[in-house]
């Protein structure tokens, strides 16, 4: 059945800022460095993956040189951990992390919700579980940027602080959770448009039995 102009403009958007929270999941360019030292010892990092250039263990426990692009739970980085792990990195990955997650469920809904009538009795509570799934999202999606942003960049995480930059991952998660949220909002809208909708249509069709009611006693 056909659905209506916020109901598929809802559709879009969430679907546009899964493909940006999916982008910026996946990609290693939340921190970046600017390209302006020969020799940087930080290349990039993402949520899960990490790129050095003649990193050194900066204990002096080990004589390790860290080269190339790595999974950042490898295992030769357990030297390093606790630079490379700090707790403020730990809770973004775990907020944007639920964040994509949520965002997947709600991808699931609204196929049901493309797929589902309107006639149906249980389609209301799927917008209102679809709208509040994308808010949710969102919510887990700000509190990640947010500590990212506030933290990323400072002096006490990767090497060379002050020529590294926010990326352009970042940037995605961040139009992403803002496009989550603009999502979230119109399902809502249309789930209690669509209440009233359908309220106001069975106090007219109960008004409109109570007069055949009416009607037919005093025929008879």
């Amino acid at each position: 059945m056909a659905k209506s102009r916020s109901g598929l403009t809802a559709t879009g958007v969430s679907i546009v800022s899964f493909l940006f929270i999916l982008l910026a999941f996946s990609t290693p360019n939340w921190l970046e460095t600017d390209g302006s030292l020969q020799r940087p010892k930080f290349s990039k990092v993402g949520l899960w993956c990490v790129c050095f250039k003649e990193f050194k263990d900066p204990h002096f426990w080990y004589d390790v040189t860290f080269e190339n692009c790595w999974w950042i739970f490898e295992e030769e980085f357990y030297i390093i951990f606790d630079i490379l792990l700090p707790h403020f990195f730990v809770t973004v990955q775990l907020f944007f992390t639920l964040c994509f997650t949520l965002h997947l469920i709600a991808g699931f809904c609204t196929l049901l919700y493309l797929a589902c009538s309107r006639e149906n009795y249980r389609f209301v509570h799927l917008l209102i579980f679809l709208g509040g799934c994308l808010t949710l999202s969102a919510l887990c999606g700000t509190v990640a940027v947010w500590i990212f942003g506030l933290y990323g960049d400072g002096r006490d995480w990767m090497p060379n602080w002050e020529h590294n930059n926010i990326g352009w991952s970042y940037a995605l998660g961040v139009i992403g959770v803002i496009g989550s949220y603009v999502a979230g909002f119109l399902f809502l809208i249309e789930a209690r448009r669509y209440r009233i909708k359908k309220n106001k249509e069975e106090k007219m069709r109960a008004s409109y039995h109570m007069e055949q009611v009416k009607s037919s006693h005093s025929n008879i």
